[in-house]
């Protein structure tokens, strides 16, 4: 079974209005597993609501805002439902948004060439050992320290290095080789990486279906679909698990080859004015209302005997 957000193989009709009950019907559902994430970090309400204000003016100010006249703080008031005090607060408040660090995505990115480029594949596709400096490896032979350089020249790749072993995504070895423990930046230690990219692929996600559900929308609806199963046992939900990891490693190359191919095109145009995030998901929970599994016990085996004979 299979849902989708999207339908490729229709026009955007420009129609529609406005859907409240609709929308905050939808909040109610989105709002749990965020509900889940301040409980388990300790985010109370009046932290959430100070920063859902803030999200209300900063969107209404950054998207809704009227042709060369901005938005006044009345106008974004009667958007968002923001008391005016509290908009010319937020307005004029710094906002004191942390960069992720710079290694994130630079490690990130070492690991998907890594794991898309020929160079650095052996023939059955799967990541190659690199020599840790060429000092290290066979003449000809590609290392780790010429692909940070490849991605990079401002990071010296011994600080890569160390970052990626911290994270457990690559393993140093005694024999001066680095080898590649996961099939992409899965970082297994690092608690704020894990955040960032939260963050980033939610937001993306989120966004994704805002965007085909927008009031009035006259661009094309962008790809959101998802398939799901259900009335499964905890075993074969675990089987669809690895499937789903192993489908995704080789889509997954096959995307970042083609999206090399598509930036180095793309910088030779002069046009870098776009950004995109190509990504997938499992989730795996307990059915509602589900009927436990049965419990086999000494008088069912007998009676199962008796049937047998």
């Amino acid at each position: 079974m299979s849902h989708s957000s999207d339908d490729a193989s229709a026009a955007p009709s420009g129609a529609g209005l406005p859907e409240p009950a609709l929308a905050a019907q939808a909040l109610s559902q989105l709002l749990r597993p965020l509900a889940r994430l301040m409980i388990d970090h300790g985010v109370q309400l009046p932290a959430m609501l100070e920063l859902l204000k803030g999200a209300l003016v900063d969107e209404a100010q950054a998207a809704y805002a009227l042709d060369h006249k901005g938005s006044s703080d009345t106008r974004i008031a009667l958007l968002t439902g923001v008391h005016r005090k509290d908009v010319r607060r937020l307005r004029e408040a710094p906002h004191s948004i942390q960069a992720p660090s710079p290694m994130i995505p630079l490690a990130a990115s070492v690991v998907a060439r890594w794991i898309s480029d020929p160079r650095f594949l052996n023939a059955d596709q799967s990541p190659r050992l690199l020599a840790r400096t060429p000092g290290r490896g066979t003449a000809g032979e590609p290392d780790f320290t010429a692909l940070v350089a490849e991605i990079s020249r401002d990071v010296g790749a011994r600080s890569v290095l160390d970052e990626l072993v911290r994270l457990g995504v690559v393993e140093r070895r005694d024999d001066g080789m680095v080898a590649l423990r996961v099939s992409g930046f899965v970082p297994q230690d690092g608690l704020g990486e894990s955040f960032y990219f939260l963050t980033a692929n939610l937001a993306d996600h989120l966004s994704t279906s805002v965007h085909n559900l927008k009031p009035g929308q006259t661009e094309p609806s962008m790809l959101e679909q998802s398939a799901f199963a259900q009335d499964l046992s905890a075993d074969q939900a675990r089987q669809l698990h690895d499937l789903a990891r192993r489908l995704w490693a080789k889509t997954l190359q096959q995307f970042l080859q083609t999206a090399a191919v598509a930036e180095q095109r793309s910088a030779a145009s002069g046009d870098q004015s776009h950004r995109v995030r190509f990504g997938v998901y499992f989730y795996d929970t307990q059915q509602e209302n589900a009927a436990p599994p049965p419990v086999a016990t000494a008088a069912a085996s007998r009676a199962a005997g008796k049937v047998k004979k």
